[in-house]
């Protein structure tokens, strides 16, 4: 487990930071991210576009991939997404 602005996540496989980036980049740089990661592997990405928190949900909810957690602490949105086939 890891924490991040005071709430406690699992560790991830990676970390991306997309903080200051507004939309569509943060999703853009997320899907680059998990398509060099593996099956089962996980990916925490940290934002700060409020806009992410729609487009995140509606990705995974498309895709293969879940998103195991999502939460946002003073302005930074942090999604943990789990790479599916």
């Amino acid at each position: 487990m890891i924490e991040i602005g005071g709430a406690e996540v699992e560790m991830a496989d990676q970390v991306l930071d997309v903080m200051g980036l507004s939309c569509p980049m943060p999703l853009l740089k997320a899907k680059q991210a998990l398509n060099k990661l593996s099956e089962g592997q996980t990916l925490l990405v940290k934002a700060t576009d409020p806009g992410s928190v729609r487009d995140f949900k509606s990705f995974t909810d498309l895709s293969s991939n879940q998103l195991l957690e999502s939460f946002e602490d003073s302005g930074c949105y942090c999604y943990l997404i789990l790479k599916g086939s």
